[in-house]
């Protein structure tokens, strides 16, 4: 199969409030002449759905992960907005750092900063973030 793109259509039963979290508290830029955003090159549209309702049932079943290079600035930014994080920053045993916060349907949104060789950031956190 060939794929040319990416498209994750998250859906709700407050489409226009969810599209307004994603681009005004997550900062995810929205596509030109898309009802979408970029999320690093893959596009995420929020939509409704008629088999929808309420929070998410199983948040973890489908993981949002954003890979960020300075995972500390936007876990501090998005706890100062007021989103309600799950785990707070950790490092995984692959080198990684990983926090996880609720979008208002709540499902899971994670933060991942990937480990790099020779990464003065990662160096420095490196005794204030353990394995969870």
């Amino acid at each position: 199969m060939q794929i040319d793109s990416f498209l994750l259509n998250i859906t709700s039963d407050q489409p226009d409030a969810l599209r307004d979290w994603y681009r005004d508290v997550l900062q995810l830029p929205e596509l030109e002449g898309m009802p979408a955003f970029d999320a690093g090159g893959t596009m995420v549209s929020i939509d409704s759905h008629s088999e929808v309702h309420g929070k998410a049932a199983e948040p973890a079943r489908m993981l949002l992960n954003l890979i960020v290079p300075d995972l500390a600035t936007e876990h501090e930014r998005l706890l100062a907005a007021g989103v309600e994080c799950l785990r707070e920053p950790a490092r995984e045993e692959w080198g990684g750092l990983i926090t996880t916060f609720l979008d208002p349907d709540g499902n899971y949104v994670q933060l991942v900063q990937m480990p790099s060789e020779g990464s003065a950031a990662l160096a420095e956190d490196a005794e204030q973030y353990s394995a969870p």
